[in-house]
């Protein structure tokens, strides 16, 4: 049996925090054999890797094993070295792991994007949605509130170009100015730091922008925003798998990624294709959120307009958690259209969910 056909999909799962690529792409898994019912590996780190890295990624690894349906006894050896060795297994070829992600057409203004951290920022939270009309906005919306009411410091980005919506669910207008060092500051929504291509175009104006220059304002908002002594930078991406999602994931190392859905078979067609996008570019998926579950009904019992139990199944199938199962609410619509998030109002599952998104990326 081939240790590969476990050790690579639990490898590329897991993240090295010196490289943010997985361990798999990071050349740290090397010496794989199986010796009778025996998986043995070598993971090899480097001298910046402090104690607690080697540790957390030889746990994951391990865990990500027994998921990945490794069900034997398991040797992992720790390794330090000054320099990381080449991985055991053959590279993967030299190409785009999704096609087009790369060449000369897909640049933006100024040139080629760089995988850069924002200064200051902790962990990148990226919200996404295969389709519109789930109520991703509301869960990002609602999560970066939460984490702040939590006593972290968070910033919100829309990255949803054609069609801004964090001036209204956020209640914040005006146009943002630049401090002394020429960086944009966010403005400032319920303790959390909001950054929008709303505030910089009148409401009722279309963008009317190709691919190049959405991309382009992407990697000014990453870059050119002041958001240092940020611990969560929470990102409303557009529905979609386009220019504006492989932008982010080119342009700065995301820590995991929210899958937003509704229980309904059409919408988990299309959040499945976001799982798959980010295994595909090597971000973790922290879970899944199940959005409009249920309403109650006026005896208590609940109904379930869009279907029952796709979240769970989906989450099931792939592997990762479910976050949450967010009820169909009059309150959480009105607190959108009032710019006014439901958590402020008591709504506790968004603060339930910010907890574990904190608790899966501690600062």
């Amino acid at each position: 049996m081939d240790p590969y056909t476990f050790l690579e999909p639990a490898a590329s799962r897991v993240r090295d925090p010196r490289s943010g690529r997985s361990v798999w792409l990071a050349g740290l898994v090397q010496d794989a054999r199986i010796d009778g019912d025996v998986l043995r590996f070598s993971l090899v780190c480097s001298k910046e890797h402090s104690p607690d890295d080697r540790q957390r990624m030889r746990e994951a690894l391990l865990r990500n094993l027994v998921e990945r349906g490794w069900d034997k006894e398991v040797s992992c050896t720790l390794k330090v070295e000054g320099l990381t060795a080449a991985p055991a297994a053959p590279p993967p070829p030299a190409k785009d792991p999704v096609r087009g992600m790369s060449g000369p057409g897909m640049q933006p203004h100024g040139g080629p994007i760089t995988k850069v951290l924002p200064d200051g920022v902790k962990h990148i939270v990226a919200v996404f949605s295969g389709k519109g009309g789930v109520g991703k906005s509301t869960i990002a919306t609602n999560i970066a509130v939460a984490l702040a009411r939590g006593g972290f410091s968070v910033g919100l980005l829309d990255a949803d170009i054609y069609g801004p919506s964090l001036p209204l669910m956020m209640h914040v207008t005006g146009k943002p100015v630049a401090n002394s060092e020429k960086k944009i500051l966010p403005l400032p929504a319920h303790g959390v730091r909001c950054m929008s291509i709303g505030f910089l175009v009148d409401e009722k104006e279309p963008v009317i922008w190709r691919g190049p220059m959405v991309m382009g304002v992407l990697n000014q908002f990453f870059k050119e925003v002041d958001w240092r002594g940020t611990d969560y930078l929470i990102i409303d991406l557009p529905p979609g798998t386009g220019d504006a999602q492989l932008t982010m994931i080119q342009a700065v190392p995301v820590s995991g990624g929210v899958i937003v859905t509704t229980p309904q078979p059409v919408a988990l067609l299309d959040a499945v294709r976001g799982i798959e996008m980010f295994k595909k570019l090597d971000v973790p998926v922290l879970g899944i959120v199940e959005n409009m579950s249920w309403f109650e009904l006026p005896g208590g019992q609940r109904a379930h307009p869009f279907g029952e139990g796709g979240g769970p199944k989906m989450a099931e199938e792939y592997g990762v958690p479910l976050l949450a199962q967010v009820p169909l609410r009059e309150k959480i619509r009105e607190g959108g259209d009032k710019g006014r998030p439901a958590v402020l109002d008591g709504e506790s599952i968004f603060t339930e969910l910010a907890a574990k998104i904190a608790m899966a990326l501690p600062v």
